[in-house]
């Protein structure tokens, strides 16, 4: 099996003045190349940490990780991995254009190979028209576009996405998903998708984890069976609403499970 990620009894306890907290206890977790995987669980749970510490944005307490068999620091070093934030965290001062274009010069990229490969990335994500726009000119889901845009013109084989569509108006969101399956499908991309939204969850994934309340752990896995390009009648069919009920009790029963203990 080609495996992009890999999570070994992952731990990450923080200090604090109240005592040791523990985020994340015995988390594994095994992503396949050209997977895409959604996490979902409560709030707090950790799921943003299990990025974070993918991305090597964060030393973990004690387990063990590997990135296409790398340590995470060789791998970002190596420019393996993009990371999406909730927000699009877009520079105001930059035009689409050269938001997309900062990977590349901060990596070096020389202007005539490197203007070429932005505003394909660009195409590919649908703003062709829209290079020259300030992202105050551009709406919430375009925006989104932009940052994914930039996480991807690197070329990156894996891309963690933080809860990107979290601010989006349902139809904008899921006009949003249908794009990323796209994008998804074009590419050999690995993504590892953080979400509350189960609907959403499945729509993109091919594999939906849900953790455990703090700290967070996998107690369910969920294939999801559709093939893509996933359509209205599979998303509203029986078979969808068993495996979203499915995930959604799992889920209701970790956040519940969270309140008894901290009662």
């Amino acid at each position: 099996m080609n495996v992009a990620v890999e999570v070994r009894k992952l731990e990450i306890t923080f200090g604090s003045a109240a005592g040791p907290l523990t985020v994340l206890d015995d988390f594994d977790l095994t992503v396949k190349r050209n997977e895409f995987v959604s996490l979902i669980g409560p709030s707090g749970c950790g799921k943003t940490t299990v990025l974070r510490c993918i991305a090597d944005l964060l030393e973990p307490t004690s387990g063990q990780l590997l990135v296409n068999d790398l340590d995470p620091k060789a791998a970002v070093k190596q420019r393996q991995i993009g990371y999406v934030f909730q927000s699009a965290t877009l520079l105001e001062w930059r035009n689409v254009l050269k938001n997309v274009l900062l990977p590349l010069e901060l990596a070096g990229v020389r202007r005539k190979v490197a203007i070429p490969r932005a505003q394909a990335m660009i195409e590919r994500v649908g703003l062709t028209g829209f290079m020259k726009h300030y992202p105050r000119q551009l709406s919430g889901g375009m925006q989104q576009r932009v940052a994914i845009a930039r996480a991807m013109v690197m070329e990156p084989d894996i891309i963690l996405m933080d809860e990107p569509f979290a601010a989006l108006d349902e139809i904008t969101r899921d006009d949003m998903n249908q794009w990323l399956t796209e994008v998804f499908m074009s590419t050999e991309s690995t993504v590892l998708f953080v979400t509350h939204n189960i609907r959403e969850a499945i729509q993109l994934s091919d594999r939906v984890a849900v953790m455990a309340a703090r700290p967070g752990r996998i107690v369910e896995e969920y294939t999801v069976p559709f093939p893509r390009p996933r359509t209205a009648e599979q998303l509203f069919s029986e078979e969808f609403n068993v495996l979203r009920q499915q995930a959604e009790q799992a889920l209701y029963q970790a956040a519940h499970a969270m309140r008894k203990a901290a009662s």
